[in-house]
């Protein structure tokens, strides 16, 4: 019976990722380049928010403070490395735009992060069914506008709308391997949380500070700069909201 709670919950948690995703799929019927650039300046925000204010305190709260810097600096060394790979894999040219850097990161890091939520349902029902349901809420509050501005991401670095979506959706659904992962072993899982905790907020980090940011540079207009400043805080402070609420 509990089994098939934590099933329900860490789908409805998934679905809030996939209707803010259809919402933007249905919204844009062409390349709005502001809504764009607005998401992507609020997606930072999220990115850096769930790092520093989610991923980062739960994995102090679980190892050392020295295993976890270590972690977040080899991830996002091996983050460096696979966007070199991906960039020496797509083009020899040394003029080349790149459309795929971002994206294939972002997918990559919002994978881990769906799988430790799916891990964090699990423990949350186990401990007491209530707080299930109250973690399971909040799971599917904060997906919803961080999966938004990933979804800009995605069309910001030239996926289709239609690819945009389904890569999304499939990044989603590790949650539930997470969840199973978790019910059926957790002393493992737990034992796992603070490594992929730390990759997946080097990913985090890397990507806003890395890709994200440099794009936002290329507008030079002081009143631009001030609204993508606005969003990124906007983002930080959604995070911290649900971060704050879940304690």
């Amino acid at each position: 019976m509990l089994l098939s709670w934590i099933i329900m919950a860490t789908l409805f948690g998934s679905i809030g990722a996939v209707a803010g995703t259809l919402f933007m799929l249905l919204c844009l019927k062409g390349k709005n380049r502001m809504l764009i650039s607005s998401l992507v300046s609020y997606a930072t925000g999220t990115l850096l928010g769930a790092a520093f204010l989610g991923m980062i305190p739960k994995a102090l709260g679980l190892s050392s403070a020295l295993f976890t810097s270590a972690m977040i600096l080899c991830g996002i060394l091996l983050f460096f490395l696979l966007e070199k790979l991906v960039i020496w894999r797509h083009c020899h040219d040394d003029n080349c735009e790149i459309h795929t850097r971002a994206g294939a990161l972002i997918l990559f890091g919002d994978a881990f992060h769906n799988f430790v939520d799916g891990v964090v349902i699990t423990a949350a029902f186990l401990a007491d069914k209530s707080f299930g349901v109250a973690t399971t809420l909040a799971v599917f509050a904060h997906e919803i506008p961080q999966e938004m501005g990933d979804f800009a991401i995605l069309l910001e670095g030239g996926y289709t709308r239609r690819k945009a979506f389904f890569y999304n959706f499939f990044s989603q659904i590790t949650s539930l391997p997470g969840a199973l992962i978790a019910y059926f072993s957790l002393k493992t899982a737990q034992a796992a949380i603070p490594y992929v905790l730390a990759i997946s907020a080097a990913s985090f980090i890397y990507i806003a500070l890395a890709d994200l940011i440099p794009g936002l540079h290329r507008n030079p207009n002081l009143r631009a700069g001030i609204t993508q400043f606005v969003l990124i805080l906007l983002g930080i402070g959604t995070i911290a909201f649900f971060a704050l609420h879940k304690r």
